[in-house]
């Protein structure tokens, strides 16, 4: 058994602090890296990418709406154009960081409203896949297990790693639910802990509402901005090699 862990990094801006990257970034195999649109800036990119390379983390851009105020968990009406543009133009930026440091992009994924619209919607997903094409199609797509922005992708012609989460609660049909909603996130790392471990060893996540779901995933995330995230990280890493499951960084096919 083989997962890679995952987490969505590089989130703060200016004066503003946002998670614990570097107590967070040491428990990880992978990172998702803010691109300057929903959260990030230059000089934050640059340093996320150097404690990347530091530790040996497969790297990934977290492209989201320009949408800094909501921190891109809000849903923006942008059309296809539009979209394309700015995955692309979030795209390069992280990606000459990445470049500079002499490391290699290996996947993206996108970020709060964009990645969980994408899941269910054919058209937006299609988009994202055509930026991700035009900048490196070589890039593996990271979505939610079971999604529609995995099957867009496949159809493209891109590679992908389906994701589950350790620190989110899932609702009856295998979507998140929402963070809008109470009980959006697990209470404790000890909860998040054994969901990895039922995701990673049997396949299933129990939801809110007491429903057994079939998961498959490549890649399980804790979130950045997750109180006390690192502890997250350090009990669902402990409890998955206790399981007998083997964490390793995610890979570009071949």
């Amino acid at each position: 058994m083989r997962i890679d862990l995952n987490s969505d990094v590089g989130e703060s801006y200016g004066a503003w602090t946002m998670g614990q990257d570097e107590a967070l970034i040491p428990l990880v195999t992978s990172v998702n890296i803010a691109c300057g649109a929903h959260a990030g800036d230059p000089l934050v990119m640059a340093r996320t990418v150097a404690m990347a390379v530091e530790h040996r983390l497969g790297i990934g851009a977290h492209p989201g709406y320009p949408d800094r105020d909501g921190f891109g968990r809000r849903e923006l009406d942008m059309t296809d154009a539009e979209l394309e543009s700015s995955l692309l133009y979030q795209l390069g930026a992280l990606g000459a960081f990445v470049r500079a440091a002499g490391a290699t992009l290996i996947h993206v994924k996108p970020h709060g409203a964009l990645y969980n619209r994408a899941a269910r919607d054919e058209r937006l997903a299609t988009a994202i896949c055509r930026a991700v094409t035009a900048f490196d199609a070589s890039l593996v797509i990271v979505g939610l297990a079971g999604s529609t922005m995995l099957e867009a992708a496949r159809a493209g012609g891109l590679a992908t790693a389906a994701e589950a989460f350790a620190d989110r609660v899932y609702d009856a049909d295998g979507s998140l639910r929402s963070r809008r909603l109470p009980g959006a996130l697990l209470a404790t790392p000890d909860a998040a802990a054994a969901q990895a471990v039922s995701i990673a060893t049997k396949g299933l996540v129990r939801s809110h509402d007491g429903v057994d779901i079939s998961v498959r995933a490549d890649t399980l995330c804790i979130h950045g901005d997750t109180p006390g995230a690192p502890e997250y990280a350090r009990q669902v890493r402990t409890a998955l090699q206790a399981a007998g499951v083997e964490i390793v960084p995610l890979d570009r096919p071949g």
